[in-house]
């Protein structure tokens, strides 16, 4: 319904006409109407949201987005406790168990991932919880990579894991004829025999005569044989695989070279008292990963003597080259 016009009396013309109103009066009113609306606009805003404490619609959207994410970040974080769980287990049976059996060096930590890796998310603003679940990941994935490997590598021993008894250690390195062979020093610290004072033995000293023979306490290879004038004098190192490694000291002679694959029981050299020695012996040790153990736990001076000829014997036989038989002679000289 539309307002009626106002009038007003004109005494020229002695009628009523429509009331003209000033442009400006209207421009006023409709400027007023908006400082009232957006007034009461303002006042509806502040009354929804600080007096009763209701968000706005595309805030409550963002919050429920916000708690969607929150809510998939914490179920990320309870897998990665789990899967954190299981590669700790199988690190720590990795180095405690599997490594220490087979003899392998316990593997580096993968490195840390670097802060600048995480600088765009920084620079996005990205939620700090958001930032660690992240870092978590990736670095489970370093480890997971880097415990494939180490259980790769322990996969291809355990394969060989029957060579494994052969290799390692297990028998004196002389006939343990105890008429002829007796313990002169022991593993650990002693007064030197020299030049006195405490000093720690790495191996085990066994008093015998000049050029009693020595033999291989385990299949492996020749790494090292060398002369130390002011020392070991004469000596041969064996790689056995494994972690381990025997050292034979004060040799009167070497019957082996470095790169020859060996057998338990094979001739090495003989017992002599070359380098820094007060008389013949042989210096054994034992070096498991790098460091030196106590040999008499590697070896059985009571061993049977009948026993310990066996073994060199059936090594000594395999290692003579094989006569050939009258066929065999009489194929090559006829050439067929």
């Amino acid at each position: 319904m539309q307002a009626m016009p106002k009038y007003v009396f004109n005494p020229e013309s002695l009628t009523y006409e429509p009331a003209q109103e000033p442009r400006y009066k209207h421009l006023l009113r409709i400027a007023l109407g908006v400082l009232v609306a957006a007034g009461l606009c303002m006042l509806y805003f502040w009354i929804y949201t600080s007096v009763l404490g209701w968000d706005l619609p595309k805030t409550i959207s963002l919050k429920r987005e916000n708690a969607e994410w929150q809510s998939r970040i914490d179920l990320v974080n309870r897998q990665l406790d789990r899967y954190g769980t299981t590669i700790e287990m199988v690190e720590e049976r990795d180095v405690n168990v599997y490594r220490t059996i087979y003899g392998l060096a316990a593997l580096p930590s993968p490195p840390a991932f670097p802060e600048s890796r995480y600088a765009s998310l920084v620079q996005d603003g990205a939620d700090a919880r958001l930032r660690s679940t992240l870092y978590r990941l990736d670095d489970l994935s370093a480890r997971t990579v880097t415990q494939s490997k180490a259980l790769d590598e322990v996969s291809g021993l355990a394969r060989n894991a029957g060579d494994m008894v052969s290799h390692i250690p297990m028998v004196p390195p002389l006939l343990p004829d105890k008429n002829q062979v007796n313990i002169a020093s022991p593993f650990g610290y002693r007064t030197d025999p020299v030049y006195g004072g405490t000093r720690f033995h790495s191996g085990q000293d066994l008093a015998t005569r000049q050029g009693y023979p020595v033999y291989a306490t385990g299949d492996g290879v020749v790494e090292l044989t060398d002369f130390k004038f002011d020392g070991y004098g004469n000596e041969i190192v064996i790689d056995h695989g494994f972690g381990y490694k025997t050292r034979f000291a004060h040799l009167s002679r070497i019957d082996v070279a470095p790169g020859m694959q060996l057998h338990r029981g094979d001739l090495i050299g003989a017992v002599g008292a070359t380098g820094k020695a007060t008389g013949p012996h042989l210096h054994y040790e034992v070096i498991y990963m790098g460091s030196p153990v106590n040999p008499s736990g590697f070896m059985d001076m009571d061993m049977p003597l009948d026993e310990y000829r066996a073994m060199i014997d059936k090594r000594s036989e395999e290692n003579s080259p094989r006569q050939k038989t009258s066929l065999e002679l009489l194929r090559e000289r006829t050439g067929k």
